[in-house]
């Protein structure tokens, strides 16, 4: 039996997305899409409403307009994640994203991929993407197919990232890189000098 295109996108195969319903499903995104940016900001329940249909499920996140997607339903994003404007999801293939992840304005996640060879070009393969949980993903960082994110991890605005990245650590740069490992300092400062034990937010919030 002949594999469908939606068979080989999620195996990684070359595919194309003229046939199968594929544009009928990202014209339905982009009208989605087009609701939900133009969306009255004090509409919270409208804007709940519309994230769990864009994602095809209810997601405890926030997501600030304009957000730009392919298809929505091949995103999944945990509880408490912060989305900022700007941020574009190319999700012909698989974006799992976990809890309480902070992305900066800007940011894009790239899953799909086209072959060097000019003649083949038209075609595309797809390699899903993944972030942990509690991970920071500065401004403008561009997220390239099949990266594996682990948790806790910080990856620096501007920067590349074109393979994994283990968890627990600050990476930056184009290509990114691990630039160290989060240390007992990080853990107990917000910038050199000062701690959490001292800043009144923190406070406020143990009365709270």
């Amino acid at each position: 039996m002949q594999e469908t295109m939606r068979q080989r996108i999620a195996e990684g195969k070359l595919f194309t997305d003229y046939c199968e319903g594929l544009p009928e499903d990202r014209l339905a995104a982009k009208r989605r899409m087009k609701r939900f940016n133009e969306l009255d900001p004090a509409d919270t329940q409208g804007r709940a409403a519309l994230i769990a249909e864009i994602l095809g499920a209810p997601a405890n996140a926030w997501i600030e307009p304009p957000f730009y997607f392919c298809y929505g339903t091949n995103i999944t994003i945990g509880d408490g994640t912060y989305i900022n404007v700007n941020c574009s999801f190319i999700d012909d293939g698989r974006i799992t994203i976990g809890e309480r992840v902070m992305f900066g304005p800007s940011v894009n996640i790239a899953t799909v991929s086209h072959p060097i060879n000019p003649a083949m070009r038209e075609f595309m393969f797809a390699d899903p993407v993944t972030i942990g949980d509690d991970c920071w993903i500065g401004a403008n960082v561009t997220i390239c197919p099949g990266v594996t994110i682990g948790e806790g991890t910080t990856i620096g605005a501007g920067s590349v990232v074109t393979h994994d990245i283990p968890a627990h650590t600050v990476a930056v740069g184009v290509p990114c890189r691990v630039l160290r490992e989060i240390s007992e300092t990080d853990m107990a400062e917000y910038r050199p000098g000062m701690t959490f034990a001292d800043d009144e937010l923190v406070r406020e919030t143990k009365a709270a």
